[in-house]
């Protein structure tokens, strides 16, 4: 259970950090608790996404990985944050990613601070 908060914290903490730096990707909110609790579900939303859907695209486009020698992967986790833009949206989350590019680079900046906060977090099995 702990190992799960800390992961998902670490998820939101990212998502923040592509917040922050994008202004294509928008977190909004009457007060600073609400934005809180909006950007924690998000990112738990975003860890079902990549739990559930994730494996199932990246094995139907298991070619293009190979391909692409794994620089598809760049284009799934931009896919990735846009499904959770979508489905923050359809459950009335004030979070949006506002086009490809933003999603992308978003992504990206979104793995490259998950990958250092899991590297700096103790992970207990």
């Amino acid at each position: 259970m702990r190992n799960f908060v800390v992961k998902t914290l670490a998820n939101a903490a990212a998502l923040w950090v592509a917040i922050w730096l994008l202004e294509d990707i928008t977190l909004t909110g009457d007060n600073t608790g609400r934005k809180t609790v909006t950007l924690i579900l998000v990112a738990l939303l975003f860890g079902l996404v990549n739990f559930i859907v994730k494996p199932v695209v990246k094995f139907l486009s298991f070619p293009l990985f190979l391909l692409t020698l794994g620089l598809f992967t760049l284009v799934v986790n931009a896919l990735m944050l846009m499904l959770t833009s979508w489905l923050a949206d359809a459950m009335d989350l004030s979070f949006h990613v506002e086009g490809f590019g933003a999603a992308f680079v978003g992504a990206l900046i979104i793995s490259i601070v998950s990958w250092a906060l899991h590297a700096a977090l103790p992970d207990r099995d």
